[in-house]
Parts: structure tokens; sequence; C-alpha cells
């Protein structure tokens, strides 16, 4: 794979409106296969950095901060994925895209999926990087599951947050890689670190899916996969298992991310 010796790329800027400014790292020339890269809940654009670098020189590699995350920022009061998308609609306008290949990782699939609902006839792939298959985060869940759930990150954010990292960490993953995770999501910016979690866990993918005609390529550690979730999924997602590391796995491994990335956009 020939890959690009511009890993930086040019930092810019979109604004939505006076409460939203939404911050990207564009690499690449302007007139090839677009990528976009969106990271997840509690994470930023950095977390793609080294695969941008792995990634075929063609490429036009668009990485976004979702609001209230990197850099940033939003005083909004609507928190759900669908506005997510919103910001990811706002960066391929500014960029004047036609067509791309949109990629999420974990909460980041679930904004990747709006984004093709949203954009039809721009957004050409969607593809999850260990998201979209966590049964108990990305349906709809009822009301008592919800509160339940939601609870927790209220009373005890920081446990709530520990318990995400355990759950994406199969046996045998570097403690140390652990808490370094944890410290890193655990500082996520609030309100919008709490209500990004509500919006996750009150969207409905299910009527999502049905309403996304674009193919969806799922990239889950194997692990890390329910069989549960592939009987049900398995009609509608291209579940693609993985032994790339952790839920993480974009960080661990970047030159096989890029693989399976580049393998999509083609």
């Amino acid at each position: 794979m020939t890959t690009s010796s511009a890993t930086t790329g040019e930092n810019l800027h979109v604004r939505r409106s006076d409460h939203t400014t939404i911050r990207y790292t564009a690499t690449g020339p302007a007139d090839g296969p677009v990528l976009v890269l969106i990271h997840g809940w509690a994470c930023d654009r950095g977390d793609y950095d080294a695969v941008t670098g792995h990634l075929p020189a063609g490429y036009r590699v668009l990485a976004v901060d979702l609001a209230e995350h990197g850099e940033s920022r939003s005083t909004r009061a609507v928190w759900t994925i669908e506005e997510f998308a919103r910001d990811v609609a706002a960066v391929l306008e500014a960029q004047s895209v036609t067509t791309a290949v949109v990629a999420g990782h974990s909460h980041g699939a679930a904004v990747a999926v709006e984004v093709g609902r949203l954009l039809p006839d721009t957004v050409s792939h969607v593809v999850a990087l260990d998201g979209l298959h966590y049964l108990s985060l990305f349906p709809a869940q009822s009301e008592e599951q919800a509160g339940a759930l939601l609870g927790l990150f209220r009373d005890d954010f920081p446990t709530a947050v520990r318990g995400l990292v355990e759950g994406g960490s199969p046996a045998g993953t570097d403690p140390a890689r652990k808490d370094a995770y944890f410290q890193k999501m655990v500082r996520v910016r609030q309100p919008g670190g709490l209500r990004a979690i509500e919006g996750l866990v009150h969207w409905d993918m299910d009527a999502a899916l049905r309403e996304t005609k674009q193919p969806i390529t799922v990239f889950a550690i194997r692990d890390l996969m329910a069989q549960e979730a592939i009987d049900r999924y398995a009609d509608r997602l291209d579940i693609v298992l993985v032994d790339l590391g952790s839920h993480h796995f974009q960080v661990e491994a970047p030159e096989g991310t890029a693989r399976l990335l580049a393998g999509v956009v083609g």
C-alpha cells in the first residue's frame, strides 16, 4: 500500500451557527477519493493520525471532532445522534464533497449511519469500527433499560466510564493501556459528554438502518462480538471479525485499520 507522507494535514473549522464550531483535519489531494473519519465517544480525531499515515497517498481524508470533543465547541441544547451527523454534514458541505465513504468508531459509527441517512446521494458506504453490534448501547432501549444505564453515568461517571473501557477490552489487554483510555475518556467535556451518551441510548438504530440505503460494513473485534448480535443484524450489516486488539483498535493497529478502510474505499 502506498501511504501518505502527510499525517498532520490542514487544521480547519466550520461554524454551523453561533453555538457550534466543528474543527477537522483535511489530508491529501482535494480531488482524491474522500474518506471521512469520526471518532468514538469521549475520544477525538487525533485517534486517526497514525491511520491516516498508512492510507493511500491519493486519498482525501477528513477527520472530524464532534461537538464538545477534541477541539470542537458547542453550547447547543440538542445532543442527538442526528445532530452529531449534522456536524459531519457541515464539514462535507464546506469541503464541497460529492461522494464519500464515512467511517466511525463506536459512538461515531452511529453518527456515520445517520450521516448516510442524511446524505443518501453523497455517502456511498458506511463503515463501523467496533460499533453498532453492542446490544446494550446501540439499539433503542426500553425506558427502564435506558434509565438504569444513564443512572450509572449520572450517579458515578468515572465508574461508568471504567465499565465501558473494561467491556471493550478482551482478556489479556494491557492494564496500562486500559487505564490510558479511561484517563482520556473520563475527561470528556461536560455536559456534552453525558448528553452524548443520552443521545446514543435514545437512538433508534433499527429505524435508522431501515432508512439508510448504503452498504454498511462493521469491523468488529472477534472476542467482543456476541452471536446474538450476528443473528440479529447479519442480514443488514456486513460483519467482518478482526483480531487487531481492543475496542480502540484503530489506535493500537493503525496499519491494519488503514488496510481495512482502504479495502472499502478501493
